[in-house]
């Protein structure tokens, strides 16, 4: 299994590579085919130019590549190569190559970019080390003249929300770039925060920002903002690195387009089939725009069933058609205005009645309507309320009570006269032919213990005025019901209260998620609590069963230190166990096994595979015996899906020979002379897999200095790593000279582990002493 697992490791990563390589061939070709467009080249002769190109400019072929696909259309390019505007690196020779690496860096880096949020993400992580930049955002000008944030990173996602649209106006940094076509350096907060409204409060968080302009075409359409939390200026250099990484943008984003975000016109269908259902009268808007960015018109791209033009088309036929050829007329009326306004600002617009003329069946009435104007996304959804005759308002206010679960009530406190909605009786469960209840009869329908205060809101109501707002809980046939009353009272030019009016409203379904979800909450509390203890008495039995030694072992001649350190994440204990004895003949006996999964269950299972292993070698079994035995063990015991790794090794200190077996195992690392190498390993099927396994010895002699490690999986592993990288780390980190300090196996271990270990980690760090060399102490 772990050979099976390296191979897939290798492949992920050779599967990365291959991926990699493929983008950044898509790269090249696609500059390629910019530069045969242009010049009328062969395939040849484009390569070699933007080879040319790179090397003129001190940069990389592939920043050649982005900078050529971000500047097509662009004046201040031609077909003949850089402008004179295009920057070359400069300054001290150290700090030109650094400049230089790290844009070659940035520049592979784009191929794995996906979209603009993607690209906000690469230029933070590629950005921060040499230009101290602590978030990063990308703007684009929307039509409408504003700015839409379309890629942020080192910002959270309240703040992100707060400037997601940013209206056209004046004191914007990022407006401004994309006005003048050049960058902003704003280096002394005070002074910015008077000119400029600044991201983020308090604005001192960021006391230094760069805005850059990104020209995708023939202008600048996209602003790249960087902020830091430095206080010292922008040197020259950083200038220079900074403006040379905004150049590199732009040619991904002129691939994938800038605007990855929220778009209407992928949204129309799902909105359509919204809009089917709808009883209103509205249309779902896209803005057209003139080359100077002035909308001169609306696309339709969904219309309710309820919406007719001024010739009798409706519905489904408006899809597709101009706004305006619908209805000419608006662009003389306040409507339109209004939603210029609107998309601006993203404010709705609310318009006075007005009249319109309506062909129903084919013939024209007059009716009065109100308009509704609000932005949604990058367009805008009209709607049209018309004023209706009162019994179509009834049936909608009668909607809208079964669909709040709530009605209307009305108590005359002169005539006694009590008015309840047909949902308030449907909300008491009680027969309309009954009648509705009085006011003063209502405290008496709510369970015995909240009588009293419904009893007592309603009276304050009732001789004061004071309205109430009163949750309270009634039975009826299906069962206990959550209620809301609210109420007010109008009173007489006296002040004496003479009618109450207000609404009850069924909460049961709410109340009952309420309660669902504390029950839920409650039982994670107590699972955790479950899996806590069970976690403590796993914990407890494992340092019984496997005692740690406090200092170095002496065994057969052999100084061994040993290191166990469970997981640091999760509640559960791992199967990770060791073993380190001296047989009855005088040789020494090193185990290691992994137990797989975590628990008793596992704590159990490195028990039995502990005393059991050690019992055989004891009495005479072969190492290859031992394994096959456990192996049997393992499939009858409580478990019969368990698995485990082990590997066994037997040091006969005469010889100096080591004899070994393992069963899935990692293999030993062997030390000698400053080099360090893994031992092959012989066969070994994992524990538990198989009822027919085999097991196969190797052998190794051990000279004076010679440093053996045995560990688990949990020493080299690493999330989202192949594990091969981490048996090159151990190997490094084993083979580094030692020096003063801490001891051997402790520097190996700080070298390895990171803070937050997610597996056991079980280590057997064997030396072999120099003649004359103590051994232990």
């Amino acid at each position: 299994m772990a050979a099976l697992t390296r191979v897939v490791a290798r492949q992920r990563a050779e599967m990365d590579r291959l991926q990699d390589l493929a983008a950044t061939s898509a790269v090249l070709e696609r500059a390629k085919g910019a530069v045969m467009a242009l010049t009328g080249c062969s395939p040849d002769a484009a390569q070699e130019e933007l080879e040319r190109r790179a090397k003129q400019a001190r940069r990389t072929v592939l920043e050649e590549c982005w900078i050529t696909l971000g500047s097509l259309g662009s004046p201040s390019r031609t077909a003949s190569g850089p402008a004179a505007a295009d920057a070359v690196l400069d300054g001290p020779p150290a700090e030109t190559e650094a400049r230089a690496v790290a844009l070659g860096r940035l520049g592979q880096a784009l191929v794995r970019v996906g979209g603009p949020q993607d690209l906000a993400r690469c230029l933070l992580e590629q950005l921060a080390p040499d230009t101290g930049a602590d978030a990063v955002l990308l703007f684009t000008r929307l039509p409408s003249g504003g700015l839409d944030l379309v890629g942020h990173a080192g910002i959270d996602e309240a703040l992100a929300g707060q400037w997601s649209r940013v209206p056209p106006l004046t004191g914007i940094p990022a407006l401004e770039v994309l006005d003048a076509g050049q960058p902003r350096w704003l280096e002394d907060v005070e002074a910015d925060r008077k000119r400029y409204l600044l991201i983020g409060e308090p604005s001192e968080q960021w006391p230094t920002r760069a805005w850059l302009p990104v020209a995708t075409g023939a202008s600048a359409d996209v602003a790249l903002g960087i902020l830091r939390r430095r206080t010292d200026p922008f040197t020259p250099e950083v200038r220079h690195h900074l403006l040379a990484a905004a150049r590199l943008c732009a040619g991904p984003l002129r691939m994938f387009g800038p605007r990855h975000g929220h778009a209407v016109g992928a949204d129309a269908d799902a909105v359509q089939t919204v809009f089917d259902r709808l009883p209103a009268a509205a249309v779902l808007l896209t803005p057209l725009s003139s080359a100077s960015g002035r909308i001169e018109d609306f696309r339709i791209d969904a219309a309710t069933a309820g919406t007719s033009d001024e010739v009798g088309r409706s519905g489904r036929e408006l899809v597709g058609l101009r706004f305006l050829e619908c209805w000419p007329t608006v662009t003389g009326e306040p409507l339109w205005q209004g939603c210029l306004d609107a998309l601006a600002s993203g404010q709705p617009y609310e318009s006075e009645p007005f009249a319109r003329q309506r062909v129903v069946a084919g013939v024209s009435e007059l009716a009065t309507y109100s308009a509704r104007a609000a932005r949604l996304g990058d367009g805008l959804v009209v709607s049209w309320v018309r004023h209706d005759p009162s019994d179509r308002q009834e049936q909608r206010l009668a909607d809208v009570q079964r669909l709040g679960n709530l009605g209307w009530a009305n108590w005359n406190l002169v005539t006694g006269e009590v008015i309840w909605s047909s949902q308030v009786f449907t909300i008491f469960d009680r027969d309309p032919a009954l009648g509705a209840v009085p006011l003063a009869r209502l405290p008496a329908l709510a369970l015995p213990e909240e009588t009293p205060v419904v009893a007592r809101a309603v009276g304050e109501l009732v001789r004061e005025g004071r309205p109430c707002d009163v949750p309270f809980r009634i039975v009826t046939r299906q069962g206990i019901r959550h209620l809301r009353a609210v109420a007010e009272a109008v009173a007489d030019a006296d002040g004496t209260p003479v009618e109450v009016h207000g609404f009850v409203q069924d909460l049961t379904a709410q109340r009952n998620a309420e309660l669902a979800l504390v029950a839920s909450e409650r039982a994670i509390l107590t699972q955790h609590g479950v899996l806590q203890a069970e976690r403590s008495v796993a914990a407890r039995l494992q340092d019984a069963l496997l005692p740690l030694p406090k200092k170095p072992v002496r065994l057969a001649g052999l100084r061994v230190d040993i290191a166990y350190l469970p997981a640091q994440s999760g509640l559960n204990v791992g199967g990770d166990w060791f073993s380190a004895i001296e047989l009855p003949d005088g040789d020494a006996l090193f185990v290691v096994g992994d137990v797989a999964g975590h628990g008793m269950d596992a704590v159990a299972a490195m028990a039995l595979l502990r005393f059991t292993a050690k019992g055989m070698i004891i009495t005479g079994s072969s190492l290859t015996g031992a394994l096959a035995r456990l192996n049997a063990v393992l499939l009858h015991s409580r478990d019969p899906h368990g698995s485990a790794t082990m590997v066994l090794a037997r040091y006969n200190r005469r010889e100096r020979r080591l004899v070994w077996a393992q069963a899935g195992h990692p293999p030993p690392l062997l030390v000698r002379d400053g080099e360090a190498r893994y031992l092959a390993r012989p066969f070994g099927m994992l524990l538990g897999a198989s009822d027919t396994p085999r097991y196969e010895e190797a052998e190794c002699r051990l000279a004076p200095g010679d440093r053996l490690v045995l560990y688990t999986d949990g020493l080299v592993e690493r999330p989202a790593e192949s594990i091969d990288r981490g048996l090159e780390r151990l190997a490094r980190a084993a083979a580094t000279p030692a020096t003063a300090g801490p001891a051997p196996l402790e520097r190996l271990l700080g070298a390895m582990l990171e803070p937050e270990r997610r597996d056991d980690v079980c280590v057997l760090d064997i030396r072999v002493p120099r003649d004359g060399e103590e051994t232990a102490g």
